[in-house]
């Protein structure tokens, strides 16, 4: 079996930090989603990744490498523009040949991981199996419908009028049977071969199309709301670890993950919360859910359940929270003071709050 990652998307939700950033490097808990991707396919013991990049591609690979950091071997396949998870497939079938395909969207983080899947896959191989799980809104998914056996009898992709709240969360498994469908579908009206398509294309051609519905935590990390839910989550999961330094003027509580480099000085750090090596915390309160990257400067100023990215420095700002904030970004004060600030910011972004 070879794994296929999806890395080629632009992240248009995730503006303006994707402006000059691949949205799959975005770190949550100090880590690229990327990378948690990785890890969650390793764990299944498959080794060899095709990596699928567009426009981001140098960026990504320059953050994986050859994969040997997480026990992967990583090929790079070039997509000249997102058109679709099917073509996808199409442009890899030389990487693939005759393997089974595990395919991994690069921005979805599932907690415990996709191994009881991968396992029921090889024991039973039908010629697809998809992994399902229930929300809200299925109309920003693809959706699955099961007849009352829990046989799959239909799919869709992005529906106006869902048949089921049952969502494709982004992890499919394959036999190469897979090639033919890619194949044999059309674009859609988006434009894009969609792999919704393709497994109804096997429905209808009588393959045997199997699901599961997974048992824990999914989310798409497409939009900044997401990406603080996932940071919020995985920072729950984590131990207290202090490897920095830490004054005796200063109060850490609870599960607080303090990297060696990093300096605190006068603070008060409320996990659970991760500071980042070579970051320097002066006179400042860091609240719950709170994730600061490598080398930034907190100086004077409070943050609560925002990310801040490698770099980027706050000087006597009251109060941020539910913020993304770039590499290399400034936030200083302002005349006035008001209650919180609620920020998106792209890397090198200058801001004068009034606070």
């Amino acid at each position: 079996m070879k794994a296929l990652v999806l890395s080629g998307g632009a992240g248009t939700r995730l503006r303006p930090i994707t402006h000059t950033s691949a949205k799959q490097l975005v770190p949550v808990a100090n880590k690229p989603i990327l990378f948690h991707v990785l890890e969650t396919i390793a764990a299944t013991g498959v080794i060899d990744v095709g990596m699928i990049v567009g426009e981001t591609g140098p960026e990504i690979q320059e953050a994986v490498g050859h994969g040997s950091q997480f026990g992967l071997q990583v090929t790079y396949l070039r997509q000249s523009a997102p058109l679709g998870l099917a073509h996808a497939v199409l442009i890899a079938r030389d990487y693939l040949g005759d393997d089974d395909v595990l395919m991994y969207l690069g921005d979805n983080f599932i907690s415990g991981g996709i191994t009881d899947a991968v396992e029921q896959f090889r024991k039973e191989r039908p010629d697809a199996q998809l992994v399902l799980s229930r929300v809200p809104d299925p109309t920003a998914f693809g959706v699955a419908e099961l007849d009352a056996a829990g046989r799959v009898v239909g799919l869709e992709e992005k529906p106006h009028h869902p048949k089921s709240d049952l969502a494709l969360v982004g992890v499919y498994l394959f036999t190469p049977a897979v090639h033919q469908a890619v194949r044999a579908i059309r674009p859609s009206a988006r434009g894009e071969l969609e792999i919704t398509d393709a497994v109804q294309w096997m429905l209808e051609a009588g393959l045997e199309i199997r699901s599961g519905e997974l048992s824990g935590y999914w989310r798409d990390t497409g939009s900044v709301a997401d990406m603080l839910e996932v940071n919020r989550m995985l920072l729950e999961s984590q131990e207290r670890r202090i490897d920095g330094s830490v004054d005796d003027t200063s109060e850490v509580i609870g599960r607080v993950s303090i990297a060696s480099g990093a300096t605190v000085r006068g603070s008060r750090i409320v996990g659970p919360a991760v500071i980042g090596s070579g970051t320097v915390v002066t006179d400042s309160y860091i609240g719950p859910s709170t994730s600061i990257a490598e080398d930034c400067c907190i100086n004077d100023s409070e943050l609560a359940s925002s990310i801040v990215l490698r770099g980027a420095s706050f000087e006597s700002v009251r109060r941020v929270e539910g913020s993304l904030v770039g590499r290399n970004a400034q936030v200083t004060l302002a005349p006035r003071r008001p209650v919180a600030h609620r920020l998106v910011l792209g890397d090198h972004a200058k801001v004068h709050i009034q606070s």
